[in-house]
This record gives structure tokens, sequence and C-alpha cells, in this order.
């Protein structure tokens, strides 16, 4: 898998992830707080299948 996400989306995804699963979990919102385990998934993995397909990466790029 090709590493598309960046520093900053990474930190963001993971953020949003916990949140929404820990107010799923809390029972504020319901069981579609589960949903976060989509972007805590793409920010621990560093890749977004949705950035692949469209061709979009918030990487730096790298200097050979």
């Amino acid at each position: 898998m090709k590493v598309n996400v960046g520093n900053a989306d990474r930190i963001v995804r993971i953020v949003a992830g916990v949140a929404l699963i820990g107010l799923a979990l809390t029972g504020t919102i319901g069981v579609w707080g589960y949903i976060g385990v989509v972007p805590l998934a793409t920010g621990l993995l560093r890749t977004c299948p949705l950035y692949s397909v469209l061709g979009m990466s918030t990487c730096p790029l790298q200097k050979p």
C-alpha cells in the first residue's frame, strides 16, 4: 500500500476517529459513532483508499 496521508492529515484523522469512537462508547451519538474506525484506521495505516482512487495525496513530495 502506498503512503498517501501526510502528517497533519494523519493527526486530524486519528483525533477524529478516537473522538467518534469515544462518543459512541459513552452513548452520546449512538452506534453511528463507530464509523470513527475508518478515519482511525486510515490515519494509523497512513493510506486512504479514496485518495488512491482520486489520485490524491497529502504527503509532501520526497526528493530523490
